[in-house]
């Protein structure tokens, strides 16, 4: 199995949020479509700029851990080396028509 930590944003690059799945394709979904209300729902948190891969869990734990800890400006030399336009790295990876129902039903419930 692979577990991947990850830091998504928000449209204008202002909020890092950085998680922790073993379904990244799931979870990033899950931000786009606003399933869970907390601080990505809150600042609009759906656009995934870095990642890595693990595969241990532990591993992956303890990397999460250490990069919550880092300060703003240690987070973006690590996005800027693998991604330094900033892109969404999902990009194809969902139908709009999916993240459409999927922000629909969430806001239903």
């Amino acid at each position: 199995m692979k577990y991947y930590v990850y830091i998504i944003t928000n449209q204008r690059n202002t909020v890092l949020y950085t998680g922790v799945s073993n379904h990244l394709e799931q979870r990033i979904f899950d931000h786009k479509t606003k399933r869970n209300r907390g601080f990505t729902f809150r600042y609009h948190c759906d656009k995934m700029v870095y990642y890595e891969e693990f595969a241990d869990i532990n591993e992956a734990i303890a990397r999460e851990k250490q990069l919550k800890k880092y300060r703003r400006i240690w987070k973006e030399d690590l996005i800027n080396q693998l991604n330094p336009e900033w892109n969404d790295l999902t990009e194809g990876w969902y139908h709009p028509k999916n993240i459409e129902l999927g922000l629909k039903l969430n806001k239903e419930r």
